[in-house]
């Protein structure tokens, strides 16, 4: 059995235009995700690219995104 990654690699501009869509801020993003703003904004610009998976789970609750979605390019998983 294929044990899962530690961490994965987060597609930053989609967080961002997510978020954006959504009409939240920063700090609003950040609380609904249990992370700090300070990350959250990281995270957006690219400075820090892998999660936790505890942070990741919160990130796709609070912006109610898809694994498609969040996840860099090199991440996804092929369709079988």
């Amino acid at each position: 059995m294929e044990r899962p990654p530690a961490t994965y690699r987060v597609n930053g501009a989609a967080i961002r235009t997510r978020r954006m869509d959504l009409g939240m801020d920063l700090a609003e993003c950040a609380a609904a995700a249990g992370i700090s703003r300070a990350y959250l904004d990281q995270l957006e610009l690219g400075y820090r690219e892998r999660p936790s998976p505890r942070i990741y789970a919160g990130l796709r609750t609070a912006l109610r995104i898809t694994d498609d979605q969040l996840l860099a390019n090199e991440e996804r998983k092929p369709k079988e």
